[in-house]
Protein backbone atom coordinates (compact mmCIF):
# COMPACT_ATOMS: atom_id res chain seq x y z
CA UNK A 1 0.00 0.00 0.00
CA UNK A 2 1.49 3.63 -0.87
CA UNK A 3 1.97 5.75 2.41
CA UNK A 4 0.84 8.46 -0.22
CA UNK A 5 -2.81 7.99 -0.60
CA UNK A 6 -5.23 7.80 2.14
CA UNK A 7 -6.52 4.54 3.97
CA UNK A 8 -10.07 5.72 2.81
CA UNK A 9 -9.31 5.86 -0.96
CA UNK A 10 -8.02 2.58 -1.24
CA UNK A 11 -11.38 1.06 1.12
CA UNK A 12 -13.66 3.37 -1.22
CA UNK A 13 -11.72 2.01 -4.88
CA UNK A 14 -12.71 -1.87 -3.19
CA UNK A 15 -16.01 -0.79 -1.79
CA UNK A 16 -16.75 0.53 -5.42
CA UNK A 17 -15.97 -2.02 -6.83
CA UNK A 18 -17.77 -4.34 -4.90
CA UNK A 19 -20.65 -2.40 -5.55
CA UNK A 20 -20.57 -2.25 -9.42
CA UNK A 21 -20.62 -5.90 -9.26
CA UNK A 22 -23.69 -5.87 -7.57
CA UNK A 23 -25.51 -3.71 -8.82
CA UNK A 24 -24.82 -5.25 -12.19
CA UNK A 25 -26.75 -8.31 -11.32
CA UNK A 26 -29.88 -6.29 -10.07
CA UNK A 27 -33.22 -6.87 -12.36
CA UNK A 28 -32.73 -5.07 -16.14
CA UNK A 29 -36.18 -3.40 -14.59
CA UNK A 30 -34.48 -1.01 -11.91
CA UNK A 31 -30.81 -1.36 -13.75
CA UNK A 32 -31.44 1.93 -15.44
CA UNK A 33 -33.07 3.57 -12.68
CA UNK A 34 -31.84 2.12 -8.62
CA UNK A 35 -28.89 0.57 -9.89
CA UNK A 36 -27.60 3.78 -12.37
CA UNK A 37 -28.11 6.11 -9.43
CA UNK A 38 -26.08 4.17 -6.70
CA UNK A 39 -23.27 3.58 -9.03
CA UNK A 40 -23.45 7.46 -9.54
CA UNK A 41 -23.25 8.23 -6.12
CA UNK A 42 -20.24 6.13 -5.68
CA UNK A 43 -18.37 7.90 -8.13
CA UNK A 44 -19.54 11.58 -6.53
CA UNK A 45 -18.34 10.07 -3.28
CA UNK A 46 -14.77 9.30 -5.29
CA UNK A 47 -14.79 12.35 -6.87
CA UNK A 48 -15.23 14.46 -3.55
CA UNK A 49 -12.46 12.64 -1.90
CA UNK A 50 -10.53 13.22 -4.50
CA UNK A 51 -11.15 17.45 -3.98
CA UNK A 52 -10.64 16.78 -0.34
CA UNK A 53 -7.23 15.40 -0.78
CA UNK A 54 -6.46 18.63 -3.10
CA UNK A 55 -8.40 21.53 -2.83
CA UNK A 56 -7.62 24.10 -0.25
CA UNK A 57 -11.39 24.23 0.85
CA UNK A 58 -11.41 20.63 2.24
CA UNK A 59 -14.46 20.75 4.25
CA UNK A 60 -17.20 21.23 1.43
CA UNK A 61 -15.56 18.09 -0.36
CA UNK A 62 -15.99 15.74 2.89
CA UNK A 63 -19.41 17.17 3.24
CA UNK A 64 -20.47 16.20 -0.05
CA UNK A 65 -18.86 13.01 0.51
CA UNK A 66 -20.73 12.06 3.68
CA UNK A 67 -24.08 12.87 2.41
CA UNK A 68 -23.58 10.95 -0.57
CA UNK A 69 -22.14 8.00 2.26
CA UNK A 70 -25.98 8.50 3.91
CA UNK A 71 -27.72 8.72 0.34
CA UNK A 72 -26.09 5.16 -0.40
CA UNK A 73 -26.87 3.81 2.93
CA UNK A 74 -30.08 4.85 2.24
CA UNK A 75 -30.70 3.46 -1.53
CA UNK A 76 -28.64 0.11 -0.35
CA UNK A 77 -31.37 -0.07 2.44
CA UNK A 78 -33.86 0.37 -0.27
CA UNK A 79 -32.58 -2.20 -2.56
CA UNK A 80 -32.27 -4.90 0.17
CA UNK A 81 -35.84 -4.34 1.43
CA UNK A 82 -36.72 -5.07 -2.61
CA UNK A 83 -34.38 -8.42 -2.56
CA UNK A 84 -31.90 -6.76 -5.04
CA UNK A 85 -29.10 -7.27 -2.94
CA UNK A 86 -29.23 -10.23 -0.54
CA UNK A 87 -29.19 -9.25 3.41
CA UNK A 88 -25.30 -10.76 3.80
CA UNK A 89 -24.40 -8.34 0.68
CA UNK A 90 -26.21 -5.30 2.59
CA UNK A 91 -24.43 -6.09 5.62
CA UNK A 92 -21.34 -5.88 4.52
CA UNK A 93 -21.88 -2.67 2.32
CA UNK A 94 -23.09 -1.28 5.43
CA UNK A 95 -20.37 -2.11 7.71
CA UNK A 96 -17.92 -0.39 4.89
CA UNK A 97 -19.81 2.69 5.04
CA UNK A 98 -19.58 3.02 8.55
CA UNK A 99 -15.78 2.68 8.61
CA UNK A 100 -15.79 5.39 5.48
CA UNK A 101 -17.91 7.63 7.36
CA UNK A 102 -15.71 7.14 10.43
CA UNK A 103 -12.35 7.83 8.29
CA UNK A 104 -14.29 11.07 6.87
CA UNK A 105 -15.37 12.22 10.24
CA UNK A 106 -11.68 12.04 11.80
CA UNK A 107 -10.43 13.57 8.65
CA UNK A 108 -13.36 16.81 9.06
CA UNK A 109 -12.52 17.41 12.41
CA UNK A 110 -8.36 17.03 11.92
CA UNK A 111 -9.08 20.70 9.71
Amino acid sequence: MNPDIPRVFIQWEAFTGWLLDHTAKFPRAVRQSLATRIDNLAFDVFEALIEARYDVERADALQRAGIGVEKLRLLLRLACERKYLSPRSFEYAIAELAGVGRQLGGWRRSL
